[in-house]
């Protein structure tokens, strides 16, 4: 049994999250627990709400609410909206825990002890009309590097290069819209990632099976004009992780925060320890996971993101890691993701433009969203929602491949054979075929599943329903019956346990779904088809069934319209 520590990319905190957001991490990770947890491996699947930072306090000012009560009423939103898609987190964790308070400020002593923590003083933007010194996120102006006129203080999401708040031409404050910024004296820590830099390129080259959009992206950043430079991981403000050097004061930084972008990929360690106070486990059961000299040297670490977030992941916080000179669990595999665009433009929480997850919820069941984003996920290059395209592939994959196949057996068989596994005839060449061909492409589904290849796992998935339907349309047990009522018997038992086999081989896509299709065949046996023909004798004769509801409904083109014009890309 092999042990699958996962992690996505943790959300922020102000806010509920689009669509784009769900596919670029939360989804496709859950796809990989969820499979992983089929085959009988060991899965730790963590996931939290990022909380510190300035966007939260100002969001909690909005509210009119105290930035940690504004916090735990938001983790709650996106706790729940994170049931209602099913995302299958072991523990859905918090950034402003306890637990990642201690962990940061321990990773931060250690980090100084080995000499890469900086004090520097340095010159920082003080926006006069606000009277406050404004964080990188709270500065916009245009890109240097690219010409885009909304680049953030910290990076271009254009480009994705690394900027300073001092590059941006044209800098104003986002809080204000005031350009009346000036350059203050402060004290900040900063991260001597420079001094990381061999050690990095040695590290990433040692990943030959990373996908290409991760790898290209580490390497701009690691090699692109002067190279990886020192970061700045202290900010002025009051909601955050306070400045300390291990468990001690740290001189000079009184009234400071960490950094949110130091101490939120720390949380998914922190996390696991949340995990296990939460279940009233021992902290061995969470370092064995995280800690090599506990456990961890078998465990294949996986996180999902979109690309925005490839640099932290593949830089910062590896620095964090290694630099720490202790035997923490470094990441395996790094799956990115482009940008899911909607109609025409780009998906974006802070302009408020798109399909959002509670929305999405009110419309349809998760599992209609879970199927189209999944098999549209933005792999190797963005993809695009639109309204004309999610209706299709939900009526023809959905509805016609799937909940007719299911519809049409259950059916027949109630009205032929009584709702039980017919007995009589035995399986033929046309059997052997399709036993053959199942086979075949489950071996491959399981291989593109292995290797995280999201829209080829969903292309190889929807083939398999595909065969059960050529296998029926083809073997026509509704004309059989009429001369050959004990050959149509074995065919409609085929097609029976071909239900069983699809609600187990779908649970990762569309759980919900699969659920009810194995509730209509009255089993739990939901092991994995390593033999497939004994995985189609699983349902054996005289075995009860029920007739289920529709299994999948179709989208009307009125629907569709009502939709298209209800969210027109603007969230109110």
């Amino acid at each position: 049994m092999a042990r699958h520590l996962i992690t996505s990319a943790i959300p922020y905190i102000n806010g509920i999250k689009h669509l784009g957001n769900l596919v670029g991490s939360q989804l496709p990770a859950d796809l990989f627990a969820r499979f992983q947890r089929a085959r009988g491996n060991e899965v730790l699947f963590l996931c939290a709400t990022d909380e510190h930072g300035t966007p939260a306090e100002l969001a909690a000012a909005k509210a009119g609410k105290p930035v940690d009560e504004y916090c735990a009423e938001m983790w709650e939103v996106q706790a729940e909206i994170a049931k209602g898609f099913r995302l299958s987190f072991d523990h859905f964790g918090r950034s402003s825990s306890e637990q990642n308070r201690k962990l940061t400020q321990h990773f931060a002593g250690r980090l100084a002890e080995q000499g890469l923590i900086a004090e520097v003083t340095e010159q920082q933007v003080y926006s006069v009309a606000d009277g406050r010194f404004l964080p990188d996120r709270y500065i916009e102006g245009t890109c240097p590097n690219c010409g885009f006129d909304s680049a953030r203080g910290d990076q271009c999401d254009n480009c994705t290069k690394q900027l300073d708040p001092v590059d941006l031409i044209d800098a104003r404050s986002t809080i204000s819209g005031s350009t009346e910024l000036e350059m203050r004296e402060t004290k900040h820590l900063y991260l001597r990632q420079s001094q990381m830099k061999d050690q990095l390129n040695a590290w990433i080259d040692s990943k030959s099976d990373w996908p290409i959009l991760t790898t290209s992206i580490a390497k701009k950043w690691l090699n692109d004009g002067d190279g990886l430079q020192d970061r700045g991981i202290t900010r002025d403000l009051s909601w955050g992780v306070p400045v300390k050097n291990g468990a001690d004061d740290w001189p000079g930084m009184e009234g400071k925060v960490f950094y949110v972008w130091f101490d939120a990929p720390i949380e998914y360690i922190a996390c696991a320890n949340e995990w296990t106070d939460a279940n009233g486990l021992a902290d061995s059961d969470w370092q064995r996971w995280w800690r090599t000299d506990m456990g961890a040297d078998d465990v294949r670490y996986t996180q999902f993101m979109g690309k925005d977030n490839v640099p932290f992941h593949t830089l910062s916080f590896p620095v964090t890691i290694l630099g720490s000179g202790e035997p923490w669990k470094l990441v395996d595999y790094i799956k990115g993701f482009n940008y899911l665009n909607y109609d025409g433009g780009q998906f974006s929480t802070s302009r408020g433009r798109g399909v959002f997850m509670d929305q999405a919820l009110s419309i349809l069941p998760a599992d209609y969203w879970r199927w189209w984003l999944l098999s549209h996920a933005p792999e190797s290059s963005d993809s695009e929602f639109t309204w004309e395209n999610f209706q299709a592939s939900v009526n023809k994959d959905l509805a016609d491949v799937l909940g007719n196949f299911v519809s049409r057996v259950t059916k027949f068989c109630r009205s032929k054979f009584g709702e039980v596994v017919p007995s009589g005839g035995a399986w033929g060449e046309q059997e052997e075929t399709l036993i053959a061909e199942l086979t075949m492409r489950i071996r491959a589904y399981e291989g593109h599943m292995d290797a995280m290849e999201v829209r080829k796992s969903a292309s190889e998935l929807r083939a398999i329903w595909v065969a059960g339907n050529e296998y029926l349309q083809s073997a026509a047990p509704w004309t059989t019956f009429k001369d050959d009522p004990e050959r149509a018997a074995a065919q409609i038992r085929m097609a029976l346990n071909l239900i069983r086999l699809y609600a187990v081989l779908s649970a990762p896509f569309i759980p919900d779904a699969a659920a009810s299709m194995m509730s209509a065949m009255q089993t739990e046996d939901a092991s994995w088809p390593d033999d497939v023909n004994a995985a189609l004798g699983a349902l054996t004769i005289g075995h009860a069934f029920t007739v289920p509801e529709v299994t999948f409904r179709k989208i009307t083109d009125d629907e569709r319209m009502e939709w298209q014009e209800q969210f027109a890309g603007v969230r109110d």
